[in-house]
């Protein structure tokens, strides 16, 4: 399987969102803190991003909780 990370921040509800998505689909997933860590917002910008939430597989990054997501997550779980 292929690693899945979430970009997120506390308070954000798009982003408990795509993790409760995640975690029903039983996928395993890195949630990272952009305001914890500034490192963390400077990988979401090279994904061409300023905000969050952003999940990333393999090579593809998506902004939002979106269908673009739900493609993602359909893509993730047929490879498991």
């Amino acid at each position: 399987m292929q690693q899945v990370i979430v970009y997120t921040t506390t308070d954000c509800i798009e982003c408990t969102m795509v993790k409760t998505v995640l975690t029903q689909e039983g996928i395993p997933y890195e949630a990272r803190d952009v305001s914890t860590n500034p490192e963390f917002q400077k990988e979401v910008e090279k994904f061409g991003f300023l905000g969050v939430p952003v999940t990333v597989a393999g090579n593809r990054a998506v902004k939002g909780f979106t269908n673009e997501l739900k493609e993602l997550i359909e893509s993730i779980s047929r490879t498991t």
